[in-house]
C-alpha cells in the first residue's frame, strides 16, 4: 500500500519540482537568430514511445519573426545551441536536424504537427512563450497546451497533462501536416544526446 501511495504522489512531487533556468547571451542570441522562409508556422512535436505507444514529452516550434523551439522542461541541451528559459533559439536547418535526431532513436519516434498560421499569430506564440518562464518537470504539455489555448483559432486545444491527447486533438485543427521521424540510434537518452552534442555544424 505505501508504494501504491508513493506512486501516486510522485506526479504531484515532480510537478513542484524547481525549474531549471538557462539564459544564453545576448550576443550568441543575436548571432544565432534564423528564420525558416516562407509562411509563418506552428509545428507541435510529439515523442512517442515505440514500445508502449505513449507519448513522452511535447515541444512546439514557433517560425515567426525568428524560428526557436519552445521545449517545456526538455533536457535537450547543446553547447553551441542557445536557450533561454526552455526556448530554443537559432533553429536553423542544421539546429532542427540536431533537436529531432536527439529525440529519434530505437525506443522514441517524433511526430510534427506543422500548421500555417498568420504572422501576428506566430509572434503572438513566440510572446507567449518567452514570458512563460523555465517550467517544472511534467509540465511539458501542460504548459504547450496553455500557451496554444490562448492563440486565435486555437482555443478549443483544451488543457491536458498527456502529450498523445494534446498530439490528438491538435490533429483536429484544420490544415495541420503530420509527419513522423523514425531513427534507430541507441535507446539509450543520454547516448542519443551525447552524439547530438558531438555535431558541430558549419554555421554555428
Amino acid at each position: 500500500m505505501r508504494k501504491f501511495i508513493l506512486c501516486l504522489l510522485l506526479p504531484v512531487a515532480l510537478m513542484g519540482c524547481a525549474a531549471k533556468s538557462e539564459w544564453a547571451s545576448d550576443e550568441i542570441v543575436t548571432r544565432m537568430v534564423y528564420r525558416e522562409p516562407g509562411p509563418s508556422t506552428l509545428t507541435l512535436m510529439t515523442m512517442i514511445s515505440n514500445r508502449s505507444g505513449g507519448g513522452a514529452h511535447t515541444s512546439l516550434m514557433i517560425n515567426a519573426s525568428q524560428r526557436v523551439i519552445w521545449d517545456p522542461a526538455g533536457t535537450f541541451k547543446h553547447p553551441r545551441i542557445p536557450e533561454r528559459n526552455d526556448v530554443i533559439y537559432g533553429v536553423n536547418p542544421e539546429v532542427f536536424s540536431i533537436y529531432k535526431s536527439a529525440h529519434a532513436r530505437e525506443t522514441y519516434h517524433v511526430v510534427m504537427q506543422e500548421i500555417t498560421v498568420s504572422p501576428e499569430v506566430a509572434e503572438q506564440a513566440f510572446a507567449i512563450a518567452r514570458g512563460m518562464g523555465a517550467q517544472s518537470q511534467a509540465q511539458c504539455t501542460a504548459s504547450t497546451s496553455r500557451l496554444l489555448s490562448q492563440l486565435p483559432g486555437f482555443s478549443s486545444i483544451g488543457s491536458y497533462l498527456f502529450p498523445k491527447k494534446l498530439m490528438e486533438n491538435f490533429a483536429k485543427v484544420p490544415g495541420v501536416r503530420t509527419s513522423k521521424l523514425f531513427e534507430e540510434d541507441a535507446g539509450d537518452k543520454a547516448t542519443a544526446f551525447g552524439a547530438a552534442k558531438a555535431v558541430q555544424p558549419e554555421t554555428f
